[in-house]
């Protein structure tokens, strides 16, 4: 697709497909079964009126290194500076020496042990099954909006924006209407910055 001129939308559009035909593939061969990790059933802990679990938390601190550790990739690495480059203009990344395929490879490589982490903590919080990830398509494609397509940090902070309101807003409204606020909030902002929070391309 990239060979042929496809623009990001189109590949972006493959992609979600190609997660169909997945999804359905794994359906078939390990069956739609729920499993769990095999972890100890713990109590949780209060904070604040907030009842917490200890895995809920270590969720959350994995996420934050996670940042923090993907922050220190595209600012202080030869591959991240790389990856910016190419996000901004892939022609002049090319003219300028940079290897384009081979920092497509990594990106990628990047990106699918950072989707495996995430459906790790996800399963750890909830359960196992082939569908676990596509409830959360939609707010993560209306986190990437938010924060700009193609912007790494705009993606982190848009997808923060996201999932904290969509949670804060069950104490007002019912869990169903989550994924509606995520894009209620992301219309609302691209009326005033049509590129995201931090621009995309």
């Amino acid at each position: 697709m990239r060979s042929s001129g496809a623009t990001r939308t189109a590949i972006m559009i493959l992609s979600i497909g190609v997660s169909i035909a997945i999804r359905n593939a794994l359906i078939i061969f390990f069956r739609p079964d729920a499993l769990r990790f095999p972890v100890p059933v713990m109590e949780s802990i209060n904070l604040g009126g907030i009842l917490l679990t200890y895995f809920q938390i270590g969720v959350v601190l994995i996420a934050f290194v996670s940042m923090i550790a993907v922050h220190s990739i595209l600012s202080r690495t030869v591959l991240g500076k790389s990856m910016r480059a190419l996000a901004d203009n892939p022609n002049l990344a090319r003219i300028t020496g940079i290897n384009v395929d081979q920092v497509i490879r990594y990106t990628w490589m990047v990106s699918m042990g950072l989707a495996a982490l995430a459906g790790i903590m996800l399963g750890l919080i909830t359960h196992l099954n082939p569908n676990m990830g596509w409830s959360i398509i939609l707010p993560m494609f209306a986190a990437a909006i938010l924060g700009g397509i193609g912007n790494a940090y705009g993606a982190m902070a848009g997808g923060m924006i996201i999932g904290l309101a969509q949670e804060i807003s069950t104490a007002f409204l019912p869990a169903e209407y989550k994924i509606a606020v995520s894009f209620a909030i992301m219309i609302a902002v691209l009326f005033f910055r049509p590129r995201g929070l931090m621009g995309g391309t």
